[in-house]
């Protein structure tokens, strides 16, 4: 598989009011032809900045970016508008004509490129069934829904025919179920169309759901970078911990107890592995949090626990786990 872009060292530094702020540090990494790439991070991690920086609507500071081979840095404009052609973007906001139908909004791109009427209205058409939206060509985008609206906002950046689609928190305005559409939607469009689509977002659920690997950006840093299963199993980086980790595990009976977080996937969900423990070792443990979710289309589950008192006891309830194949990791309070 080859790589789209690759990411050389790149820094990024802002002045404000005379102070120097370095929003990119050093961040290296490649995104391959066809994956659907998440760049994650908490607000202000800089992720914006970062995927700003791979269509060059921000200059780095330092280090290079490569588009297809070639170094952004060294392109002139003509070239540079010949490949920004090639990198579509879609935004929270949504960013359409208010004035115009939504035909018309998703021909605009075909309108600014010269492609001539007949063919970018026949164009437009097609791309509005690809999100399904045909029906809608005529309304105007102030009587469509959230959800709709980001359709037709796909449906412009598809019209040009890009080779990578970049989403910048694309369903943050959106409802829970709105979301999800969305999200199916773009996953089809890759299946089908074999789309590089890169999704920039803080929310680790939209990673999980439709990114086949993810970089976790924390205070301008590449804290973590791998496959998504991987990561939701065994995350190694504080910012991927918090992350990945419910978020809301009862409090354990006394401070000092030991915690960790047990991962399983569907094919072991059905086990009962809590009463084959006590079958087996007499060893008891309380459950503090659990829960399922779909993780790159396969179901885990994950659960955090406290342990026995005693250290001995301890090492007997991790050892059974990790003997019966489950991810084991300790959760520091």
């Amino acid at each position: 598989m080859s790589e789209v872009f690759r990411l050389e060292a790149v820094s990024k530094n802002y002045t404000n009011e005379g102070k120097e702020f370095q929003a990119l540090k050093n961040i290296s990494l490649e995104i391959k032809e066809g994956e659907i790439f998440g760049i994650i991070g908490m607000s202000g991690a800089g992720k914006s900045t970062l995927v700003r920086t791979l269509n060059r609507l921000e200059e780095v500071s330092g280090g290079k970016v490569f588009f297809c081979g070639q170094e952004l840095g060294e392109l002139k404009p003509k070239e540079l508008r010949r490949v920004r052609r090639q990198i579509a973007m879609i935004f929270q906001s949504f960013n359409l004509l208010s004035q115009r139908n939504v035909l018309s909004n998703v021909m605009q791109p075909l309108r600014i490129a010269g492609i001539a009427r007949g063919k970018r209205k026949e164009k437009a058409m097609d791309m509005l069934k690809v999100v399904g939206l045909e029906d809608k060509k005529n309304e105007y985008p102030g009587r469509l829904s959230g959800g709709q609206r980001q359709r037709v906002a796909i449906a412009r950046a598809l019209a040009a025919d890009p080779k990578v689609l970049l989403c910048d928190e694309a369903t943050s305005a959106l409802d829970p179920k709105m979301t999800g559409e969305i999200l199916e939607l773009l996953k089809r469009i890759n299946d089908s169309e074999k789309l590089t689509i890169v999704i920039i977002t803080h929310e680790m659920s939209v990673v999980e759901k439709i990114c086949d690997r993810v970089a976790i950006i924390d205070e301008g840093e590449l804290v973590e970078i791998g496959d998504v299963k991987e990561i939701f199993r065994n995350p190694v980086s504080e910012a991927a911990k918090k992350l990945v980790y419910p978020s809301n595990p009862f409090d354990p009976t006394d401070r000092s107890r030991k915690l960790i977080r047990l991962v399983f996937d569907g094919l072991s969900a059905s086990r009962p592995f809590i009463s084959e423990l006590v079958e087996e070792t007499g060893k008891k443990v309380n459950i503090l949090s659990a829960n399922t979710k779909s993780v790159g289309g396969i179901g885990y589950g994950q659960m955090v626990m406290e342990l026995p008192e005693k250290e001995a006891d301890q090492k007997i309830v991790t050892d059974f786990f990790i003997k019966k194949g489950l991810s084991v990791q300790e959760v520091k309070k």
